[in-house]
């Protein structure tokens, strides 16, 4: 994006003065995801009994139906939908709804005792077992947290100062040390889990992590590269690449998406303002270029702009995030933050993006790997993990409570 356009537009958006003035409905919202997480139960029972190994990953655009995959080790979505009947209970006090969390997540306990696969235990464990763990106080689903934290962190190299996502690239890609932007999540376990027994080590290898990433896996613009290629020798950079975008030098709508999340995280957790600077300056670039309804082209570089599919996935992940860094901030940038998270709840929550009555899933319209051809205009699980939590992020904010839902 040419700087003066870039500047310009920055300008417009920070330079309004005004307070939060968006509403949206969000019980309406949470009753229709209330719906759909019972008409999902419904299809997984079938005529028989539920398998609580296999878990909703995606509906394609043509298809009316989920298609579940087995709990594995490699199967890195298997703890959202755990995680959207945690959240369906915290919203309904469903007992029943509690019962299948119960017994969803715990399809996924092996993972805590097993050696590292990838970086993804953060997605698998925290989604699920720390949403279990903040509504009930269960020891058991603790030590679960405390196991998987202790394992992610095996992954962390030293030399490089970040933890390695996927070791099964290091042969074929040729890429010796690799850190993808998604990493940026999985941290929320390690301080999480620094906190509550896995001492500071947990929460310096997330820190160190964190700073990495920042300096070397952002161009001068703040976009983001998704993946960042170490040296395992010096821990130097030695390349930014893409994966799941459309070009090494391109803006990846979820990678970004990722990266906003992650970094209003540590804030969180540090209260470092480095931190805090640095998420508005990669929310902004962000913002920016957001068609008008909101929700991104899967790439912001994508061709076939303005017929490229969309990622609805994004914009619940950035709807969630940008809820939570409002409530780190004062006056105009706090209220413009607020007002664009509820535009891309309200949007998202519109027909135009809402599965209604033709899928049980929540959300349409979501881009997984476009470069793989895979999942494109789908309903897919972290799509609605993360829309859901963004609802309840909001109405407990419209409540006068705290965004995250910890006292």
């Amino acid at each position: 994006m040419n700087k003066f356009v870039l500047g310009l537009t920055l300008l417009c958006f920070c330079g309004c003065s005004h307070q939060s003035t968006e509403i949206m409905d969000a019980d309406k919202a949470l009753d229709y995801c209330a719906v759909q997480v019972g008409r999902t139960l419904k299809e997984l029972k079938g005529d028989s009994v539920i398998d609580y190994t296999m878990m909703p990953r995606n509906i394609m655009d043509s298809l009316t139906t989920w298609e579940c995959r087995k709990v594995t080790k490699e199967e890195w979505t298997s703890g959202f939908w755990p995680g959207i009947l945690w959240y369906d209970y915290e919203y309904t006090h469903d007992e029943a709804i509690k019962l299948e969390a119960e017994k969803f997540t715990s399809s996924l306990s092996f993972l805590a005792h097993t050696p590292a696969y990838d970086h993804d235990l953060g997605f698998l464990i925290f989604c699920s077992y720390g949403n279990a763990y903040r509504l009930t106080k269960n020891p058991a689903y603790k030590q679960i947290i405390l196991n998987a934290a202790d394992t992610l962190a095996t992954l962390f190299n030293p030399v490089v100062g970040t933890i390695l996502s996927w070791p099964r690239e290091v042969g074929p890609r040729h890429w010796p040390h690799n850190t993808i932007m998604d990493n940026m999540i999985n941290l929320e376990m390690l301080f999480w889990a620094s906190k509550n027994g896995g001492g500071k080590r947990l929460y310096d290898i997330a820190v160190s992590h964190a700073d990495k990433t920042m300096k070397c896996q952002f161009r001068p613009d703040y976009t983001s590269y998704h993946v960042a290629v170490y040296d395992t020798i010096t821990g130097n950079l030695i390349k930014g690449v893409t994966h799941q975008g459309y070009a090494d030098n391109s803006m990846w709508a979820r990678g970004q998406a990722w990266a906003i999340y992650g970094y209003t995280m540590c804030y969180r957790e540090t209260k470092d303002t480095k931190y805090l600077d640095f998420v508005q300056k990669i929310s902004d670039v962000y913002l920016n270029d957001l068609p008008s309804d909101y929700v991104p082209y899967w790439d912001f570089s994508a061709p076939n702009i303005p017929n490229a599919p969309r990622d609805a996935s994004a914009a619940a992940i950035v709807a969630s995030a940008l809820l939570e860094l409002s409530t780190y901030l004062d006056g105009e940038k706090a209220a413009q933050y607020k007002d664009v998270a509820i535009k891309m709840l309200k949007n998202l929550s519109s027909r135009a993006y809402q599965s209604g009555e033709s899928k049980p899933s929540f959300l349409l319209h979501s881009t997984g790997h476009w470069p793989a051809g895979s999942e494109i205009n789908a309903s897919i699980i972290y799509a609605d993990y993360y829309y859901i939590e963004a609802l309840l992020r909001y109405k407990r904010l419209a409540d006068g409570e705290n965004v995250l839902g910890r006292f």
